[in-house]
């Protein structure tokens, strides 16, 4: 079961990644596969939803 922070960060990540800063909940949603993280071509490292996370989320907005 993911706590509130870690439903509230995935949202962020799918909706406003610039938004994110480093947060523990990051790790608990990699460990989970509901993340991954993000080489973009400057250099930088962006979280990102995976499919999983996605459908989750997805999930829970039909139930809300």
């Amino acid at each position: 079961m993911l706590s509130p922070h870690e439903f509230a960060t995935l949202m962020l990540v799918k909706d406003c990644v610039e938004q994110i800063a480093d947060r523990d909940e990051l790790d608990t949603l990699l460990e989970r596969q509901l993340l991954d993280m993000e080489q973009l071509a400057g250099g930088a490292v962006l979280p990102r939803v995976t499919q999983d996370g996605d459908a989750l989320l997805r999930t829970l907005a039909r139930i809300h």
